[in-house]
């Protein structure tokens, strides 16, 4: 299933996007996409649903981020090693993580902010993963159970406030609109292979970023059991998995966005998402 949160931001509906791309409501049978209604009973429910009995959304609503209540947003750093060496940093001998503000969180096709004072505004493409049991002590045998289903994160990121204004990463990885995520969550059963998926970001319709999920350093498996050795993750939690080679603060000389910049991003399997970037 494709599964999505449609409407205006703070009033979205749940649906889902059937065979043919149309967007069908979902609200008869499940109130909204929060940790719930990823709990692995629930999805048996919607996927037994027959999707042209469900009623046809009319035109092209806004997609807010397909999950909602989360209780965290989880981001590893430098998981590719393409990436860690175009920011100057050793290979990391254990997944690197940090959160990002709930606040952060929103749709696919949202405007970013630039936020006041911001000097080098940054892309990433990654993938992630919604949380849709409990995962407390998981074996990384056992971690990919734990997954509702995969979607596309643009982790944005103020290189300054992350990297020169002291503190943890937190601080440049959290401004509102710093996270959007969609445009669907794809429940785990479609995708046969988490780790062979190809990625992509354009800035202004030019190439930035290429890669694959395969040359992951930590897998998705690893970077799930991972954080919870440390934190306990509660269904409708965000995991993003890191970005591959091609950020900004990686170019020669380092590139960042502007007002009126247009980032685009797709995940194979995944969709598409776009943003431009607006004043704070």
């Amino acid at each position: 299933m494709k599964l999505v949160r449609y409407g205006e931001k703070g009033a979205e509906k749940p649906g889902l996007i059937d065979a043919s791309g149309q967007l069908r409501d979902l609200s008869a049978h499940v109130k909204d996409l929060d940790g719930a209604a990823y709990a692995p009973e629930s999805l048996k429910k919607l996927a037994a649903l027959d999707p042209a009995s469900l009623p046809a959304v009319a035109g092209k609503p806004r997609l807010g981020a397909p999950v909602t209540g989360i209780s965290k947003f989880v981001a590893i750093g430098l998981n590719y090693s393409d990436h860690a060496k175009e920011t100057g940093n050793p290979i990391p001998a254990e997944p690197i993580f940090f959160l990002k503000a709930n606040t952060a969180l929103c749709g696919p096709y949202d405007p970013v902010e630039k936020p006041r004072g911001s000097t080098k505004l940054d892309w990433e493409v990654e993938i992630a993963a919604i949380i849709g049991t409990r995962a407390k002590y998981v074996s990384e045998a056992e971690a990919l159970n734990h997954i509702a289903g995969y979607t596309i994160c643009n982790d944005v990121s103020e290189r300054n406030f992350q990297i020169e204004r002291l503190g943890q990463w937190t601080k440049g990885k959290s401004h509102d609109t710093f996270g959007p995520v969609g445009p669907w969550l794809v429940t785990k059963d479609e995708i046969p292979d988490v780790q062979n998926l190809s990625m992509w970001l354009d800035v202004n319709g030019q190439r930035r970023q290429t890669g694959t999920t395969a040359t992951m350093i930590f897998s998705m498996a690893k970077c799930i059991s991972y954080v919870s050795q440390f934190m306990t993750l509660l269904p409708g939690d965000i995991v993003t998995t890191g970005t591959p080679p091609g950020v900004g603060m990686g170019m020669k000389p380092p590139t960042f966005l502007n007002v009126g910049d247009v980032v685009t991003l797709g995940i194979e399997r995944l969709g598409e998402q776009r943003q431009e970037i607006v004043e704070a």
